[in-house]
């Protein structure tokens, strides 16, 4: 027998899907509407780089940090990227302590593929001595609270947070400091299917009742750097289509509206 609790969290479900399926959203956004979006920046002093996004009720800290290291065999004159995602037991309590779950290194895998094929850093710029020494750069996402679509808020961030990086040259005798070298700007946009409708940004209680999810990562051109399906419902080759075509569609308003404004602080 259900508890009470059960029985008000399947009533809630059957109206927000019910709700979808009409064409509205919970809290009366459009299917092509984001909530509010906050974007900080430099809110860790001791980083090099960083950024915290409030998507909603979704919060993301992302900090940067620059190490000398030994570049691969394959790329000695290259720069090397590490991504990493946490899911802190106080943001959520489905998430619990200890090593990264599946979820968060599939999180993690967008994030850093979206960056690695935009090209967004230019890793060439990162060689300190060819073959011997290069900066290798750790991107450290942390979810501080989960109120549904953290992979977006997370791709934001961490944009965000390696466009305010600065190399630490000094440190290392090697150089005045300098920015990091950026060359591209890739956004994250998630898409969730209910029924055959196709919403951006979904909340947490949307995350319950969706079918499947489809996040596009992609560039300033509209190329796409990224693509991930969460979920097990399938996807038409039309709704791919339509997703790629609204996520792009977003992309470009989220880096207009916050992106470029770091660009012209430079």
């Amino acid at each position: 027998m259900k508890t009470m609790s059960e029985v008000i969290a399947t009533l809630k479900k059957d109206y927000i899907y019910n709700l979808m399926i009409k064409g509205k959203r919970q809290d009366g956004r459009g299917f092509k509407d984001f909530r509010d979006i906050k974007l900080e920046t430099n809110v860790i002093s001791k980083a090099e780089g960083s950024a915290k996004v409030t998507l909603g009720d979704t919060q993301v800290l992302v900090g940067v940090k620059l190490q000398p290291g030994t570049p691969f065999p394959d790329s000695q004159d290259e720069g090397v990227i590490i991504t990493n995602l946490e899911l802190n037991p106080i943001a959520s309590p489905e998430f619990e302590p200890g090593p990264p779950r599946e979820e968060a290194i599939e999180m993690a895998r967008v994030v850093d593929r979206g960056i690695r094929e935009a090209g967004a850093i230019d890793i060439k710029k990162l060689c300190i001595s060819v073959g011997e020494s290069v900066w290798i750069v750790y991107i450290d996402v942390h979810v501080l609270n989960d109120d549904g679509n953290v992979i977006d808020a997370s791709c934001l961030a961490a944009i965000a947070a390696l466009m305010t990086t600065v190399v630490p040259n000094e440190q290392q005798g090697i150089g005045a400091d300098v920015p990091l070298a950026m060359k591209e700007m890739p956004v994250g946009v998630t898409l969730a299917k209910i029924g055959s409708k196709l919403m951006v940004d979904p909340s947490l209680d949307e995350e319950a009742v969706c079918e499947t999810k489809l996040t596009v990562v992609s560039s300033s051109d509209g190329s796409i750097a990224g693509m991930q399906k969460m979920g097990p419902a399938p996807f038409t080759e039309a709704e791919v289509l339509e997703a790629i075509d609204m996520a792009c569609e977003k992309a470009a308003e989220l880096r207009e509206l916050y992106l470029e404004e770091l660009v012209k602080k430079e």
